[in-house]
């Protein structure tokens, strides 16, 4: 009788252990995608000797730094819009890898863009007329980052 009882007892025990095995399947933790690099933005040099640095990723987190201050700010889909609308009205995968003058000067700011894998350095002096608005517009998201960590950025006119 104590055979059958532990045999009856182990029984129960392996459907109860058997029963939470084969319960409901948990679902796969879907993991969030990395964000990619969208624009990496730095500017240094001049007179004053500026170390500043705006680096974008494609989920809109942003990086904005200088010599003595970082911070993090996020941008919107409408943001990363415009600046992409800005990128594309330069032709930036057309230009140059590299704008220089011949005689460089000492107090003039270097800038290098990346953009989308493509990277862009220019000095004062030899910038691309093309790349002007794209400097133009990350100095200004730099600089709004900077100052107040929010970033409005109005719409861009057509035509100019």
């Amino acid at each position: 009788m104590r055979i059958w009882t532990a045999i009856c007892a182990l029984l129960v025990i392996t459907v109860l252990v058997l029963t939470g095995c084969l319960g409901v399947k948990t679902p796969p933790v879907s993991l969030p995608a990395v964000p990619v690099l969208f624009v990496d933005y730095q500017r240094t040099g001049g007179i004053a000797g500026v170390n500043d640095r705006l680096v974008i990723f494609d989920n809109g987190v942003t990086l904005v730094s200088n010599r003595t201050t970082s911070r993090e700010i996020l941008l919107n889909q409408s943001d990363l819009t415009q600046i992409s609308a800005v990128f594309d009205a330069a032709q930036f995968p057309t230009l140059e890898g590299n704008y220089t003058s011949r005689h460089g000067g000492a107090d003039f700011l270097q800038y290098s863009i990346s953009y989308r894998g493509k990277t862009v350095r220019t000095e004062d002096t030899a910038i691309p007329p093309a790349l002007e608005p794209v400097i133009r517009e990350m100095d200004r998201v730099l600089g709004t980052g900077m100052s107040n960590g929010q970033v409005n950025l109005p719409l861009p006119s057509i035509g100019s």
